[in-house]
């Protein structure tokens, strides 16, 4: 996962300038995809230590546009060597953040 770390100072100049919050090109959006990728990746550490005895690692990233009320963004989620990770916060095939 290479994503710049969410810019406060920009995202203010940004608001001040007028950029919308929420949208297309909205300010929250890459600070919402930031948190969202931190999650994932609690998530799978989570998973490959609950299960220590398995051969069982880390195997990249899958990426998916994904729609939220703050805009769409690119998703990269982590993955495993055995396929058995189930994202809980962005399941499989989810395109759409809820609430």
């Amino acid at each position: 996962m290479n994503n710049p770390i969410f810019d406060f100072k920009t995202a203010l100049k940004q608001l001040q300038s007028g950029q919308a919050l929420t949208g297309k090109d909205g300010i929250l959006t890459p600070l919402i995809k930031q948190l969202t990728e931190a999650a994932l990746d609690a998530e799978i550490e989570h998973y490959l230590e609950q299960n220590p005895q398995e051969p069982n690692r880390r195997n990249g990233y899958t990426k998916k546009t994904v729609k939220a009320n703050s805009g769409s963004f690119e998703l990269e989620t982590p993955r495993d060597r055995n396929g058995g990770f189930e994202p809980q916060i962005v399941k499989k095939n989810q395109t759409k953040l809820s609430e």
